[in-house]
Protein backbone atom coordinates (compact mmCIF):
# COMPACT_ATOMS: atom_id res chain seq x y z
CA UNK A 1 0.00 0.00 0.00
CA UNK A 2 1.02 3.51 -0.79
CA UNK A 3 -0.40 5.97 0.67
CA UNK A 4 0.26 9.91 -0.45
CA UNK A 5 0.12 13.62 1.63
CA UNK A 6 1.04 16.76 1.30
CA UNK A 7 -0.78 17.96 -1.15
CA UNK A 8 -3.07 21.82 -1.19
CA UNK A 9 -2.94 24.48 -2.52
CA UNK A 10 0.06 26.89 -3.20
CA UNK A 11 0.29 30.42 -5.02
CA UNK A 12 2.39 30.32 -8.03
CA UNK A 13 5.97 30.32 -7.34
CA UNK A 14 5.62 28.41 -3.88
CA UNK A 15 6.44 25.23 -2.84
CA UNK A 16 5.11 22.07 -1.60
CA UNK A 17 6.37 18.69 -0.08
CA UNK A 18 4.88 15.43 -1.05
CA UNK A 19 5.61 12.39 1.05
CA UNK A 20 4.33 8.46 0.22
CA UNK A 21 4.33 6.33 3.00
CA UNK A 22 4.33 3.04 2.00
CA UNK A 23 3.60 -0.49 3.81
CA UNK A 24 3.01 -4.36 3.22
CA UNK A 25 6.01 -4.54 1.07
CA UNK A 26 9.72 -4.87 1.14
CA UNK A 27 10.50 -0.85 0.78
CA UNK A 28 13.72 -1.01 0.55
CA UNK A 29 13.97 -3.77 -2.59
CA UNK A 30 11.88 -1.60 -4.80
CA UNK A 31 12.48 1.70 -6.93
CA UNK A 32 9.73 4.68 -6.67
CA UNK A 33 8.65 7.32 -8.86
CA UNK A 34 6.11 10.15 -8.86
CA UNK A 35 3.93 10.70 -11.20
CA UNK A 36 1.14 13.24 -11.72
CA UNK A 37 -2.43 13.75 -13.93
CA UNK A 38 -3.71 17.01 -14.34
CA UNK A 39 -7.46 17.73 -15.99
CA UNK A 40 -7.96 16.78 -19.78
CA UNK A 41 -4.13 15.26 -20.05
CA UNK A 42 -2.49 12.16 -19.57
CA UNK A 43 -0.49 10.43 -16.82
CA UNK A 44 3.32 11.67 -16.88
CA UNK A 45 6.30 11.07 -15.41
CA UNK A 46 8.21 13.61 -12.62
CA UNK A 47 10.57 11.92 -11.12
CA UNK A 48 12.26 7.97 -9.91
CA UNK A 49 14.55 7.10 -7.17
CA UNK A 50 16.24 3.34 -7.44
CA UNK A 51 15.90 1.45 -4.36
CA UNK A 52 19.53 2.42 -2.77
CA UNK A 53 18.54 6.40 -3.16
CA UNK A 54 21.79 7.15 -5.46
CA UNK A 55 20.27 7.07 -8.91
CA UNK A 56 17.22 9.91 -9.51
CA UNK A 57 15.96 10.54 -13.20
CA UNK A 58 13.96 14.07 -13.35
CA UNK A 59 11.29 14.64 -16.03
CA UNK A 60 12.97 17.92 -17.98
CA UNK A 61 10.28 20.07 -17.15
CA UNK A 62 11.06 19.87 -12.84
CA UNK A 63 14.44 19.60 -13.45
CA UNK A 64 16.36 22.03 -11.02
CA UNK A 65 12.61 22.62 -8.90
CA UNK A 66 11.70 19.49 -8.02
CA UNK A 67 13.75 17.10 -5.89
CA UNK A 68 13.28 13.54 -5.11
CA UNK A 69 14.14 11.66 -1.71
CA UNK A 70 13.54 8.40 0.25
CA UNK A 71 14.20 7.51 3.58
CA UNK A 72 14.61 3.44 4.09
CA UNK A 73 13.91 4.01 7.66
CA UNK A 74 10.82 5.42 7.49
CA UNK A 75 9.72 4.01 4.38
CA UNK A 76 8.69 7.02 2.47
CA UNK A 77 9.81 8.35 -0.61
CA UNK A 78 9.86 12.55 -0.77
CA UNK A 79 8.97 15.08 -3.38
CA UNK A 80 10.06 18.38 -2.70
CA UNK A 81 8.41 21.12 -5.31
CA UNK A 82 9.84 24.48 -5.51
CA UNK A 83 8.56 27.28 -7.94
CA UNK A 84 5.51 25.47 -8.85
CA UNK A 85 3.36 26.90 -12.15
CA UNK A 86 -0.26 27.09 -12.57
CA UNK A 87 0.07 24.39 -15.25
CA UNK A 88 1.36 22.11 -12.45
CA UNK A 89 -1.65 21.59 -10.79
CA UNK A 90 -2.70 17.93 -11.05
CA UNK A 91 -3.27 14.94 -9.17
CA UNK A 92 0.15 13.42 -8.23
CA UNK A 93 0.69 9.82 -7.27
CA UNK A 94 3.60 7.88 -6.27
CA UNK A 95 4.06 4.08 -7.74
CA UNK A 96 6.71 1.39 -7.08
CA UNK A 97 7.97 1.74 -10.79
CA UNK A 98 11.47 0.55 -11.72
CA UNK A 99 14.15 3.58 -12.16
CA UNK A 100 16.13 3.24 -15.21
CA UNK A 101 16.57 5.59 -18.30
CA UNK A 102 12.84 4.57 -19.56
CA UNK A 103 11.40 4.83 -16.21
CA UNK A 104 7.94 6.66 -17.58
CA UNK A 105 7.02 3.68 -19.53
CA UNK A 106 7.61 0.98 -17.45
CA UNK A 107 4.82 -0.38 -15.58
CA UNK A 108 4.14 0.17 -12.03
CA UNK A 109 3.71 -2.85 -9.56
CA UNK A 110 2.05 -0.28 -6.99
CA UNK A 111 -0.18 2.64 -7.30
CA UNK A 112 -1.24 5.51 -4.43
CA UNK A 113 -4.48 6.86 -4.70
CA UNK A 114 -2.92 10.56 -5.32
CA UNK A 115 -2.70 13.81 -3.73
CA UNK A 116 -4.36 16.72 -5.38
CA UNK A 117 -1.86 19.72 -6.19
CA UNK A 118 -3.43 23.00 -6.84
CA UNK A 119 -1.13 25.48 -7.92
CA UNK A 120 -3.39 29.38 -8.12
CA UNK A 121 -2.01 32.08 -10.71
Amino acid sequence: QLVESGGGLVQSGGSLRLSCKTEGFPFRAYDFGWFRQAPGKEREGVSCINNSGRSTYYANFVTGRFTISRDNAENAIDLQMDSLQPEETAIYYCAAVLCDGDWYHNTADFWGQGTQVIVSS
